[in-house]
């Protein structure tokens, strides 16, 4: 049987490359027919060269846009001197990175990870030890409350707290543990809350939910009530934090700092993955050798990439600008409801978009969108979410608004 000739992917068309995934890929994810070859700052270029204004940020990972010198210098920096120990050995990139990601979130210690998944693993695996050595729950009998519609991730553990039918449907049997009550709704939460009770895991603004963001308050009452009942307030910032709401965390926005903070995405510069488990001491402080580990988390390269984010979010001007521009996108969504737009949610550089569904769905629009060299991505239903880099002009924004309300029309 004579072998099939390849074609080199650098002389495939986007059409070529996207029949080449089909048989060989698997299918978990339904992307917008675009084949991405380059980037830069707020702009992607596909492998015929036609140029896109990046919307979406990679989910956030891209907070500081594609390849943003000081981060890619770097990662180049530290290509050259080493880039994997595994933490059976000290490495000199660490430290720094833990002492200043500590300080930039007002915590105390850091577990370092991979993904976002891996850091929403870890906090439930503190979580739960800090519940039977320093609450006195008895063993096995720790529960974690959460909110429905929520997203942190898609592991087994993680999927068995979701009210997504399509991430759960097929996957059981699920892990229990979890108590699921409605998002911003206090009441509900102080209900489901006991003296087995080992956390409240929130996203203080709810992403994949469409960018749903509580009523004012709400933080502060789930702070209020953790402290009061002696369970732990884990906040999962892996979308909203590291600027993207103009505050470090979004829960600063209620000036609330939690127990426990999980970060990711734009932790990495969109250069790496890297996410952490950040907390009190107390908390972080029950695990010990032996008991959570990572063969990569915490890596030099990934401690160097780290330590450079910081930095940037250090000087305070990616969250002025994220605030700054802000306003821009909120009045540029107001100007559009009414006309195709029935509603909109936005904090900061962040929004989800209803689209009047009688338009089209949030995949519709997607693709309308996409022609007009814009890239965004729906959530459920007719809703699309904009997230773009923070390092977006307002020409720039300003631009993706216009093509918004065209494709409405």
């Amino acid at each position: 049987m004579t072998a099939p000739i390849r074609v080199p992917v650098r002389t495939r068309t986007s059409a070529d490359l996207i029949r080449a995934e089909e048989p060989v890929l698997a299918h978990n994810y339904h992307p917008l027919p675009v084949v991405v070859a380059r980037a830069e700052g707020t702009w992607v270029e596909d492998v015929e060269g036609r140029r896109y204004l990046d919307m979406l940020a990679g989910y956030s990972a891209l907070n500081f846009g594609h390849r943003h010198p000081a981060l890619i210098e770097a990662a180049h920096s530290q290509l050259d001197r080493l880039t994997l120990t595994s933490r059976a050995f000290h490495n000199d990139r660490l430290a720094e990175f833990a002492e200043r990601l500590a300080e930039l979130t007002g915590l105390d210690m850091v577990l370092p990870m991979n993904t976002g998944a891996e850091a929403v693993e870890s906090g439930i695996k503190v979580a739960r030890k800090w519940a039977y050595e320093v609450k006195g729950v008895p063993a096995d009998q720790a529960t974690i409350v959460v909110a429905a519609e929520n997203f942190h991730g898609r592991t087994t553990t993680i999927v068995s707290f979701s009210t997504d039918e399509t991430a759960r449907q097929g996957f059981g049997p699920f892990t229990p543990g979890f108590r699921i009550v409605p998002y911003n709704d206090l009441a509900a939460l102080e209900a489901a809350v006991d003296e087995t009770t080992a956390a409240v895991l929130l996203e203080p603004i709810q992403g994949e939910a469409g960018v749903v963001i509580p009523d004012e308050g709400y933080l502060t009452g789930v702070r209020e009530l953790t402290r009061r009942t002696n369970c732990l307030f884990i906040a999962d910032e892996i979308q909203s934090g590291l600027g993207r709401t103009g505050r470090t965390l979004a829960v600063e926005h209620e000036s609330v700092v939690p127990d426990v903070l999980l970060l990711g995405k734009a932790l990495g510069g969109g250069i790496v993955p890297v996410s952490a488990v950040v907390a009190r001491r107390d908390v972080l402080g029950v695990l010990r050798p032996g008991e959570h580990g990572s063969t990569f988390g915490g890596n030099p390269l990934a401690a160097a990439v780290g330590t450079a984010v910081v930095e940037l979010l250090e000087t305070g001007d990616f969250q002025r600008r994220a605030a700054q521009l802000g306003e821009v996108l909120r009045a540029g969504l107001s100007n559009l409801v009414g006309s195709g737009v029935v509603g909109f949610r936005a904090r900061g550089l962040w929004a989800g978009v209803d689209i009047d569904p009688t338009i089209g769905t949030g995949r519709d629009i997607s693709e309308r969108l996409l022609r007009e060299g814009v890239l965004v991505k729906d959530t459920h239903g007719s809703t699309i979410r904009l997230a773009p880099p923070l390092t977006i002009t307002e020409e720039e924004l300003t631009g993706a608004l216009g093509a918004l309300g065209r494709v409405l029309l």
